[in-house]
């Protein structure tokens, strides 16, 4: 399985010759998109993590591509191929087994209306749980760890990544922080990752994992 992590929240995961895309949104600029999607998989309604100028030129690269995504998602994608999920369910997609969680946003404002989340397993080893910290129900080998939003604080992350115990965790959602301010995560978490033995890692370039 070949990794790539994009700017924000935007991951590629290749397997078998063909690709999936997760939450190519429109804080991602740097998406480079190959000929063998079968799916994208969106977590959640939010434009830094859906943007359907993004969805529209994979689509033109990618025909047969399908949608993944909660209902509220897919009953506005009318011009796409798109597959409607929900929490606690698995599907298959190609060479992709996906499993989803949760079911909910994070709080940012108790005052604002929650909407949908769903965190992603990918073939039962990575693990993106969009905007949430919902721990799913099975060991994970590999995860993107939010570490920067409006709905989160370093605390509620070092906590999250000491409860899914991964063997790989690498930071995501972090284009709101400068070079500089990507810092402070990459300063933090990997001492709390090592203590549940856990490897931190900046992804810079596409991981191959074994």
């Amino acid at each position: 399985m070949k990794l790539t992590k994009f700017e924000h929240a935007c991951i590629a995961v290749e397997q078998d010759d063909q690709s999936l895309i997760v939450d190519p949104g429109g804080y991602t600029t740097d998406l480079v998109i190959p000929d063998n999607v079968v799916a994208v998989v969106i977590t959640h309604e939010h434009a830094d993590h859906l943007d359907k100028t993004h969805l529209q030129t994979i689509k033109d690269k990618n025909p047969d591509v399908t949608i993944v995504a909660h209902e509220s998602i897919t009953s506005q994608l009318g011009e796409f191929k798109t597959q409607a999920v929900m929490a606690n369910e698995g599907i298959k997609i190609g060479n992709f087994e996906l499993e989803f969680y949760g079911g909910e946003h994070a709080v940012i404002n108790p005052d604002w209306p929650t909407i949908p989340n769903l965190g992603v397993l990918i073939n039962e080893r990575l693990y993106y749980p969009g905007d949430s910290f919902v721990v799913p129900d099975r060991a994970v080998e590999v995860l993107a760890l939010p570490v920067a939003a409006p709905w989160l604080k370093i605390s509620e992350t070092m906590a999250f990544l000491q409860q899914v115990k991964p063997r790989l965790a690498f930071p995501t959602h972090d284009a709101i922080l400068s070079d500089a301010g990507k810092g402070l995560p990459d300063g933090m978490l990997p001492g709390i990752a090592e203590q549940v033995g856990t490897k931190y890692q900046r992804l810079t370039e596409p991981l191959e994992i074994a």
